[in-house]
């Protein structure tokens, strides 16, 4: 999400039907792929399980640059689009979540080797890119407020689509999307005491362990920090297993290469969040500034949640 996304002709702003303005001159390619959605221009296709949906771009004819319409109606599965021509206009419309979904996140995360298209995030005409292609950086999470957005996936001009294969997963949740910007916007800042206490009452794991390795992979620009988990106070899925040899918990986290994260002595309090069956880290106090921040916050009447501290 690094600005509005620029039409073919490299201009900036508003992408959706207007009154046109003065003199001659044909309408931005990718505003017609738009039209061409909203007036019908090429049939809408549905994924088999409405989870998940895989197609293939050379089901458009060569000579005309399609809009697709997908729909999707879980709140996890996946986008995989082979041979990629024209567009996509992915609609995520779950039946499991109530109808009010102004509280909803939507996450995607690129599929490994994804290319041969842009991915958009979309709402009333305004397009932010999201993915670029060619970019061969780690494949991060991208969230964002669900709020009935749609994704607009752009193919790009090639040489040759025979090996190209464009896709991400994707996954909604009830989780406010403000847990995650202190993530995107200072990912190696330390957290606040009020950011501590807020991340123990809205992450996806907490637990309280020391740091046993840390491994980095320099492709991915991440760090997995190895834990012993002593006490597990959440979890909302399984990351974090029984140790072999038993007393405790073993699972790892990951964060930022650049964060620079390494082995280091004495109890720590992990909070973070869980992605696509991965544990992102978000706060990581140690464990005797957490149990005094707790016991400031609690004779004050300002803990926004309760747990033990012991």
């Amino acid at each position: 999400m690094r600005g509005a996304a620029r039409a073919a002709g490299g201009r900036a702003g508003q992408l959706w039907p207007r009154p046109p303005a003065p003199g001659p001159g044909p309408p931005p390619p990718l505003l017609l792929l738009l039209l061409g959605a909203l007036l019908g221009g090429a049939g809408a296709q549905y994924s088999s399980d409405r989870c998940s949906w895989k197609g293939s771009g050379l089901t458009h004819e060569a000579h005309r640059k399609e809009v697709e319409q997908v729909y999707l109606r879980c709140s996890a599965g996946s986008v995989e689009w082979m041979y990629p021509t024209g567009a996509l206009i992915v609609n995520v419309r779950p039946n499991t979540f109530p109808p009010s979904r102004r509280h909803l996140t939507l996450c995607i995360k690129p599929l490994r080797d994804s290319s041969g298209a842009n991915i958009y995030l979309e709402k009333t005409g305004e397009l932010q890119l999201l993915v670029r292609d060619g970019d061969r950086g780690p494949r991060q999470v991208h969230c964002f407020g669900f709020e009935q957005r749609g994704l607009f996936v752009e193919a790009t001009p090639q040489q040759d689509i025979s090996r190209r294969t464009t896709g991400f997963q994707y996954e909604l949740t009830s989780r406010h999307v403000e847990s995650d910007l202190r993530a995107q916007s200072a990912p190696c800042r330390p957290c606040s005491d009020t950011e501590v206490l807020l991340a123990v009452c809205t992450s996806d794991f907490v637990v309280r362990g020391s740091i046993q390795d840390v491994t980095h992979e320099p492709e991915q620009q991440e760090s997995a920090i190895h834990l012993h988990v002593n006490r597990l106070y959440r979890q909302k899925s399984t990351v974090f297993r029984p140790a072999p040899e038993g007393g405790g918990w073993r699972g790892h986290v990951t964060t930022l290469l650049e964060c620079g994260v390494r082995p280091g002595r004495g109890e720590f309090l992990f909070t973070g969040h869980i992605h696509f069956g991965e544990a992102h880290l978000g706060c990581a106090p140690r464990f005797k500034d957490f149990q005094r921040m707790y016991k400031d916050a609690e004779e004050k009447g300002l803990n926004p949640c309760e747990m033990g501290t012991e």
